[in-house]
Order: structure tokens, then sequence, then C-alpha cells
């Protein structure tokens, strides 16, 4: 009942930006995060942001240079994402989830109901 379209992925330079956007359609929730899986390793959090309160979250490893933000009229989450390492290359999956958590932060997967099929995000060094 919830349908999440990602894009913005690609192949950029070391360094480079990207911008993630996924439009969400669909019943109401609570929070929407981002998530990425490299070849053989498993899905790992990136960043969430609670939908009322815009309230957001981070890995350690991407914090300062990864941006979550949210536009409620277009019921879009993006992920703006500078200073792109090697590293970062995976494929990225836009979540959501339809339930609260009143001390969450919203890094688990099991903490969200629905999956977009996620975008490529290659950097080359």
């Amino acid at each position: 009942q919830v349908q999440l379209v990602e894009s913005g992925g690609g192949l950029v330079q070391a360094g480079g930006s990207l911008r993630l956007a996924c439009a969400a359609s669909g019943r109401t929730f609570y929070a929407m995060g981002w998530f990425r899986q490299a070849p053989r390793k498993e899905r790992e959090f990136v960043a969430a942001i609670t939908w009322s309160g815009a309230t957001t979250y981070y890995a350690d490893s991407v914090k300062g240079r990864f941006t979550i933000s949210r536009d409620s009229a277009k019921k879009t989450v993006y992920l703006q994402m500078n200073s792109l390492k090697p590293e970062d290359t995976a494929l990225y999956y836009c979540a959501a989830s339809t339930s609260y958590y009143s001390r969450s932060y919203y890094s688990s997967t099991r903490e969200y109901d629905h999956w977009g099929q996620g975008t490529q995000v290659t950097v080359s060094s």
C-alpha cells in the first residue's frame, strides 16, 4: 500500500556529490530512512528522518558529509551526499516506517515496513 520510488543514483568521482530522492505514496508513516548494501555485505543504516518533527539520525560513517531532509508537500525524502568516498559505493535503498517508536533512532531494518527497489551509487577513485 506504500510505494517508494528512488532516483538520483549514478557514477561520481571521489569527492563529488549526489542527491538521492525518494517519493512516497500510500498510507501515512512516521519515519523514512536510507540504507545501503555493498556487494557481499549486509544492508547497513545510513540516515533517517521523522516525518512530523524532522528529527534526523545518521550513521557515524556519513555524519558531516550526508544530509537527509524531507518535503512534506511532495512527500519526498532526500539524501544529499557530499565528499563521496569509494567506500560509499553501494546500492542505496529508501525505506518507510509506519510504526512509532518513542526512543528509536530508526536505524534498524526491522523498524521499516516498506522498501524501494534501490538506486546504485558508484564512487570512483
